[in-house]
């Protein structure tokens, strides 16, 4: 055990393997982020190469360990770990994911920790995945937006360049941390409709299954989300119809949606 993490085995030898970020407990509107991740890490067939430590990461009280209580014995404790992953895509290419609450201290240390992994396992981008609210209509594709410290990186993805000041997640210090390592570092964040935000929305997460394809060259199958984003709008769709207020809502987005698309080169 180091001061960070435990290694489940020698580290293998990985060939420009992606390394794709979701720590929960930031802004995952719809959990759009988690279930893409989710699917990854199925699809990927990923099982962990290490293991970070939860005394040093993580608060217990904020996130305590899941007690699982049968008949009065207490079978066993199931722990918030942050866990770094390997699997391979349908290609056969290397794709390291990096899961697990978003820690509650230590976040430099964190980083640095992070940083030496990725750079002993040849990690050449890293790519973090994040979803938020916005007032888009449920009727159109959901789009991406960008974030990393690099600005040449920024530019050769084509996804919305927003300008705001707010607080920052482990993610975006984690951008930090590995292009200063000289690791292409890039955030991908997916629109959530406003008004289903506080629900599943499978579109956004097969939104960001695109955006990680075309960013990376990752291929992994979306079709379960991409039915249930079929079933999700249909639901939707319903709900809607039933309501005047809420159909001119829509209404007014696509209005908006389909002006600011035209303006776009």
């Amino acid at each position: 055990m180091t001061a960070a993490y435990e290694l489940h085995g020698e580290l293998p030898d990985l060939e420009r393997p992606v390394l794709v970020v979701m720590l929960s407990g930031w802004i995952d509107a719809s959990g759009a982020a988690a279930a893409t991740i989710a699917t990854i890490e199925e699809a990927c067939g990923s099982a962990p190469l290490a293991t970070f430590d939860s005394d040093v990461f993580v608060d217990y009280r904020a996130r305590r360990p899941m007690m699982e209580l049968r008949e009065g014995v207490n079978t066993r404790l199931v722990w918030n770990d942050i866990q770094l992953k390997a699997g391979t895509d349908t290609a056969g290419h290397p794709v390291l994911t990096l899961t697990g609450p978003e820690p509650d201290s230590q976040w430099k240390h964190f980083a640095r920790s992070v940083t030496d992994l990725a750079l002993r396992l040849g990690v050449y981008q890293m790519v973090a995945l994040g979803a938020y609210p916005f007032a888009t209509p449920h009727t159109r594709p959901s789009r991406l937006s960008s974030s990393s410290p690099s600005a040449d990186v920024v530019a050769a993805v084509h996804y919305l360049k927003n300008s705001v000041d707010v607080p920052a997640g482990m993610s975006a210090v984690l951008e930090h941390a590995l292009t200063e390592a000289g690791i292409a570092s890039l955030g991908i964040w997916v629109q959530v409709p406003h008004y289903v935000s506080a629900m599943s929305y499978p579109g956004a997460s097969v939104a960001l299954l695109d955006g990680l394809r075309e960013v990376t060259g990752i291929s992994v199958a979306s079709g379960d989300l991409a039915r249930e984003a079929d079933i999700q709008r249909a639901r939707i769709d319903k709900l809607v119809s039933g309501n005047d207020e809420h159909t001119s809502m829509v209404h007014q987005l696509e209005t908006a949606y389909d002006a600011l698309v035209a303006d776009v080169p």
